[in-house]
């Protein structure tokens, strides 16, 4: 391949992918470059509301009517049944405590369930990333994007009129010209290598590591310990967290007989991670949770673990002169909540924009002040949370923010206006924005109950879901009384509540 095109593309992850296709769309020449090959197992399975709504956001604006049924369960099981994928009807949160059994409690002060959706038709998704990035990167060499695999760029070469990009692949030598480049090759990548980016981290952060796989035979919660025949949904039929001091797991299941899980950890449960064999590594650490180790007493990896010493990633640009990353390449938290689909789509949706918009230089800067911004609020609250893992009251009051903020910005696109909520986590909004960093500063130095009287006045104005109610005992169902309770919050009539509902699927 020695061909010119205006976008070099190097990932063809789902990011990378999705960004070929309406880079295609908007009329330029597109070069995706892979070194790997599809199907190949990827991290990163976990999708909610507010991403699923971008994608719907991608798949009108650029004419894709393929694109929107991955945005619900029931749209992706008619159209793609063969794709595989996961039913996430919200998120289940089940505290633990070193050496002890969990248990069921009346009170269920050990849980929190959050739905995202009242039914499993409208529901969110898991993506089994094997199948759905093969699926994406065929549908950008549908749209007209120059495709090559197993390729490395050995050489990258700067002059005024863009960038060479010179290595290898089987069967001889790579080189392409391209005036711009888009990084969609995940954390510690190709630009942060080829051109010696700083790793700036993230301010307070922990320094976590990482071990996760694939698995068949994980049994499903709710058959270990009955009581959940009420609950807004089953724990399982979501994105699954184990909570203890020191980290925390997921447990993501799939239609396919398969189950994502993994660690991530810190301190004294982090320590020794990436020494001899990571199958003893990641035994080591369930057995110190009983109920975790039971669950997956019939579990069978499928594949070599993968372990990370060092899950946080910022870099300290993500811009420059002829070339950008997207979020993924930009940064890298950890999987708590879900942020990751969400914050990569948001970076598409800017790039798009900046392209219609005649791909101007000097507009960059906006797409990374946002960028970077988003991932740093991110992991304020992320940090937060870890600070009290170990806390569930006040755990679970810095996960009231999260849901708080997803929801209300959720609800204000679903209603056509987006403007009533700017920024990722409502970052930007002048009220929220502000108590939200406070309350994230307090959390574990704080009593956990002056915590949760911070975060309930820091959501009043903003809480569309009936968040913070203690008679809720930790269970939020998807309920139409509190959308409606919320028409003044969100400034429109109960009338255009209810249409908002039924154009979306819900049952009124």
């Amino acid at each position: 391949m020695t061909s010119d095109f205006d976008l070099a593309i190097v990932g063809s992850g789902f990011a990378g992918s999705l960004m070929a296709v309406i880079a295609r769309r908007l009329g330029l020449s597109v070069v995706l470059i892979e070194r790997g090959r599809h199907p190949r197992f990827a991290i990163g399975e976990s999708s909610t509301p507010l991403a699923a709504l971008v994608l719907e956001t991608l798949a009108d604006r650029y004419a894709l009517p393929w694109l929107r049924p991955f945005s619900k369960w029931g749209t992706w099981q008619a159209t793609y049944p063969e794709i595989g994928a996961g039913l996430k009807r919200g998120f289940s949160f089940f505290h633990h405590t070193k050496g002890m059994p969990w248990e069921f409690r009346p009170g269920r002060e050990n849980q929190l369930l959050v739905a995202a959706s009242p039914n499993d038709s409208i529901a969110d998704t898991h993506w089994h990333r094997p199948d759905f990035d093969l699926f994406l990167q065929r549908q950008a060499v549908e749209a007209g994007a120059e495709y090559t695999d197993e390729t490395r760029i050995n050489t990258l070469t700067r002059d005024p009129e863009g960038w060479e990009l010179s290595g290898d692949r089987p069967g001889g030598p790579f080189r392409c010209r391209a005036r711009w480049i888009v990084d969609a090759s995940g954390p510690r990548g190709f630009l942060f290598r080829q051109l010696g980016l700083r790793d700036d981290g993230f301010r307070g952060f922990p320094p976590t590591a990482g071990i996760w796989n694939h698995f068949t035979g994980v049994q499903r919660w709710e058959s270990l310990h009955p009581g959940f025949g009420a609950a807004p949904f089953p724990p399982d039929d979501a994105a699954q967290h184990h909570v203890f001091e020191g980290g925390w797991m997921w447990v993501l299941r799939l239609n396919n007989g398969l189950t994502s899980a993994g660690f991530a950890l810190h301190g004294d449960l982090a320590t020794g991670i990436g020494a001899g064999a990571p199958e003893d590594r990641w035994r080591e650490r369930m057995d110190r949770f009983p109920s975790v180790a039971a669950q997956f007493s019939r579990a069978q990896p499928i594949r070599p673990f993968t372990v990370q010493t060092r899950l946080p990633f910022r870099s300290q640009a993500c811009t420059g002169p002829g070339w950008i990353q997207l979020p993924m390449a930009a940064g890298f938290i950890d999987p708590l909540f879900s942020s990751g689909f969400v914050l990569n789509l948001l970076g598409i949706e800017r790039l798009g924009d900046w392209i219609s918009g005649g791909m101007n230089p000097a507009e960059l800067e906006g797409y990374e002040v946002e960028t970077l911004g988003d991932l740093d609020a991110t992991a304020d609250l992320i940090a937060a949370a870890y600070r009290v893992l170990d806390d569930p009251p006040a755990f679970q009051s810095v996960a009231m923010l999260y849901f708080a903020a997803a929801s209300f910005s959720e609800t204000a696109r679903r209603l056509g206006r987006p403007e009533m909520a700017p920024g990722f986590l409502l970052r930007h909004e002048s009220r929220f924005g502000p108590a939200f960093r406070e309350c994230l500063l307090a959390a574990g130095r704080a009593p956990a109950g002056d915590l949760a009287d911070r975060v309930a006045s820091t959501v009043k104005d903003f809480n569309v879901a009936g968040l913070c109610n203690v008679q809720k005992r930790g269970w939020y169902p998807v309920a139409v009384a509190d959308l409606f309770a919320s028409s003044d919050r969100l400034g429109v009539s109960t009338e255009a509540i209810a249409a908002m509902l039924q154009r979306n699927g819900f049952d009124l």
